[in-house]
C-alpha cells in the first residue's frame, strides 16, 4: 500500500473536517428540533402555536398604496400580506348592483364589491376581534387586520366609475355591515375616531355628497382632494410649471347611451368637482384623508432620469399644501419603467414626505428598506 504524501495527507484532514463539519449542520440539536416540531401534536408546545389573532402574524405594515388592488389574482389579502395599508376598488354601478373591475369588458357578476372586499374584510375583522373567556362580548375591541400594529387602519379607496350621484347612495349602502359592527373610521363632531378601515371616494365621487350631513349621515366617507391645488410655497415664490404642456388624453370605453355611465370617467380621471369648496382651504380632516393627483400631469416626464429642480418645487409646494391641512399626500401614475427610475421616483417621494407610494408591484414595495424613509408614520 503506498503512503500518502504530505500534501495528500493535509487534503485528506482537510476533506475529513469538512465532512465532519457537514455531519454537525445535518443532525438537529434539541432546540433545533423543539422549533421544527412546535406546536404538533405529541410535541413540545401541542396546541401553543396559534392565537385567535394571527391572520397576519410578522406582517408589518407599510405606507403603500395597492394600486388596481383588484387586478391582482388574490384581491386584498396580497396586499394585507405585502403590508399595504391601503387599497384600490373601481366600483360601478347596474341596476342596484355594485362590480368592481377596470373598465366595462373586465366587469363579471360574482366580482362585487361585497364579495372582493366587503366580505372579506368582515370575516378577517371578526376574526381579529374575537369573543373569547377573557373578551366574553367583544365590545370596544377595534383591532385592525394587521396583529403587529392592531391600531393600524386599512384604506379602502373606492373609485367611483359611473355616475357619482347616483353610485354614491349604494356605496352607503353597501358599507353597512362593516359600519354596523363599528369598523368603519368616522368624524364625531370634529373628532376623527379611527377604526380598522377608512372609506375614501375618488373618481367621481362627488364631494358635495361626501360633506352633506343628509347623505353622509355617519360621516364615514372621506374624499381624496385634489392635490394640485393645495401647492404651497415661501411668500411670493410662484408655483413652478410642470414640464409637460398639456395632460394625457385617456381613451374612453363609456357608452353614453347608458344612464348608469352618463358622467362617467374611463380610468383615473382625477377627482370629482361635483360641490367642490370655492378654494382648497374647504378640504380638510373633516371630510378628506387623501390629497392625490397624477404624478405624469401635475409633475411632468422624467427626462435625463432625474427630476428638475422645478418638479421638486413642484412636489415639496404640494406636500407642504397638503399637510397644512392635515391630510396625507399620494401620486398616482407613477414611472413604472426601466425599474431604476421607478425606484427613483419612489424613494425620493418617501424621502420628500410624500405619506402613501401608489405601487403595482407589491412584492418590491415590501422589499423595500422602509426604516430609512421619513414621513406621517415615523
Amino acid at each position: 500500500m503506498e503512503r500518502q504524501s504530505l500534501p495528500q495527507q493535509c487534503g485528506t484532514i482537510q476533506l475529513l473536517s469538512v465532512l465532519s463539519g457537514l455531519l454537525i449542520v445535518s443532525v438537529p440539536n434539541g432546540i433545533h428540533h423543539i422549533i421544527d416540531t412546535w406546536g404538533k401534536a405529541g410535541h413540545t408546545g401541542q396546541g401553543l402555536s396559534s392565537w385567535p389573532t394571527d391572520f397576519s402574524r410578522g406582517i408589518l405594515p407599510i405606507p403603500c398604496h395597492s394600486h388596481n388592488d383588484y387586478w391582482r389574482r388574490v384581491p386584498l389579502y396580497s396586499a394585507i400580506e405585502a403590508g399595504c395599508i391601503s387599497v384600490e376598488a373601481d366600483v360601478w354601478l347596474f341596476g342596484e348592483q355594485l362590480y368592481v373591475g377596470h373598465s366595462l369588458a373586465s366587469l363579471t357578476p360574482n366580482r362585487t364589491l361585497a364579495s372582493l372586499y366587503v366580505d372579506p374584510l368582515l370575516s378577517v375583522l371578526d376574526r381579529q376581534n374575537p369573543t373569547t373567556h377573557f373578551h366574553p362580548d367583544g365590545s370596544g375591541s377595534h383591532h385592525g387586520v394587521f396583529d403587529t400594529d392592531p391600531e393600524q387602519s386599512l384604506t379602502l379607496l373606492i373609485d367611483f366609475k359611473t355616475s357619482g350621484s347616483a353610485l354614491f347612495p349604494y356605496v352607503i349602502s353597501a358599507l353597512e355591515p362593516l359600519r354596523s359592527r363599528g369598523y368603519l373610521t368616522r368624524r364625531n363632531g370634529t373628532q376623527i375616531i379611527s377604526r380598522p378601515v377608512t372609506v375614501i371616494g375618488t373618481g367621481n365621487t362627488p364631494f358635495n355628497l361626501v360633506d352633506s350631513d343628509l347623505s353622509n349621515p355617519h360621516h364615514d366617507m372621506f374624499f381624496d382632494a385634489p392635490l394640485e391645488t393645495m401647492w404651497a410655497g415661501a411668500a411670493g415664490e410662484e408655483t413652478p410649471a410642470a414640464t409637460m404642456s398639456e395632460p394625457p388624453i385617456y381613451g374612453t370605453d363609456i357608452d353614453a347611451s347608458m344612464p348608469e355611465l352618463a358622467t362617467s370617467a374611463s380610468d383615473d380621471m382625477g377627482q370629482d368637482k361635483s360641490g367642490a369648496p370655492e378654494n382648497s382651504d374647504g378640504y380638510t380632516t373633516k371630510n378628506s384623508v387623501y390629497a392625490s393627483v397624477s404624478f405624469t400631469q401635475a409633475i411632468g416626464h422624467v427626462l435625463f432620469g432625474k427630476l428638475s429642480e422645478s418638479q421638486m418645487s413642484l412636489i415639496r409646494g404640494h406636500i407642504l399644501g397638503a399637510h397644512n391641512r392635515g391630510l396625507k399626500v399620494r401620486y398616482w401614475e407613477l414611472p413604472f419603467w426601466p425599474i431604476g427610475l421607478r425606484n427613483y421616483i419612489w424613494d425620493l417621494l418617501i424621502k420628500e414626505g410624500v405619506d402613501i407610494l401608489n405601487v403595482d408591484d407589491l412584492k418590491a414595495a415590501a422589499n423595500m428598506d422602509w426604516t430609512k424613509k421619513r414621513g406621517w408614520w415615523s
